[in-house]
């Protein structure tokens, strides 16, 4: 959990405390990277709880991250994987939906929300980069409802690709991520994720190494079985 107590702790007496970019800086994200303090987080970490103050924003420097939350049945329903570049704990009310942990070991610039939120009234460049930010995180949330609806090979096959295009040099994809955060992203058990691994192995549009290394053997096979 994020707490006052490890933000006071930071490098920087304030770290929350906004700062006054150099003359001459007009990028949005360099002006808001100028707010922020980095926190390092070890693997499994929390960075935040569900139901805890949003009081927060937070982006990915190093690492992977999750969010998730516990269902009324005991089932772990992974909302989002964060990767290097990405900023999360954007949320339309006060309080966290999700809880946020470290996938890996992780390094988090986290910024004051206020803050932000004060700057943007007057930046239109930050405005319109909160704007940006709000409306991706929105059709993440779209795109992964419709995920949910597939069938099952469907939805790895649409995993698998998006990871390619997150993550990839060429067609090998090193996943951060367990087969169990996998599957319950997706929604599905374990052992259905690790069988249609197999068959997708099987008609050789892919190839599977290792449990973490996925190499994409056949792209266009993919995105028709995704179809």
């Amino acid at each position: 959990m994020l707490t006052q107590t490890a933000i006071r702790s930071l490098p920087s007496k304030q770290p929350m405390k906004p700062s006054v970019p150099p003359t001459g800086t007009h990028s949005p994200a360099g002006t808001i990277e100028f707010m922020g303090a980095p926190m390092a987080f070890h693997r499994n970490a929390e960075i935040y709880g569900e139901g805890e103050p949003a009081d927060y924003l937070y982006k990915v420097l190093s690492g992977t991250v999750r969010t998730s939350k516990v269902l009324a049945d005991g089932r772990r329903q992974i909302g989002a994987f964060y990767l290097p570049g990405d900023i999360f704990g954007l949320e339309s009310s006060d309080e966290h939906t999700f809880s946020a942990e470290a996938i890996t070991e992780s390094q988090v610039l986290v910024l004051k929300r206020s803050a932000l939120v004060a700057l943007a009234a007057r930046d239109n460049d930050v405005a319109r980069q909160l704007w940006t930010l709000t409306s991706r995180e929105l059709r993440r949330v779209q795109n992964h409802t419709l995920l949910l609806i597939q069938t099952a090979q469907e939805r790895v096959t649409g995993f698998l690709l998006e990871m390619a295009e997150r993550l990839s040099i060429g067609n090998a994809v090193e996943l951060p991520m367990s087969r169990q955060d996998i599957a319950d992203y997706l929604g599905l058990t374990i052992e259905t994720v690790s069988r249609t691994l197999t068959h997708l192995e099987s008609v050789a549009a892919i190839e599977v190494p290792t449990s973490r290394r996925i190499v994409l053997r056949n792209r266009f096979a993919l995105s028709r079985l995704n179809a």
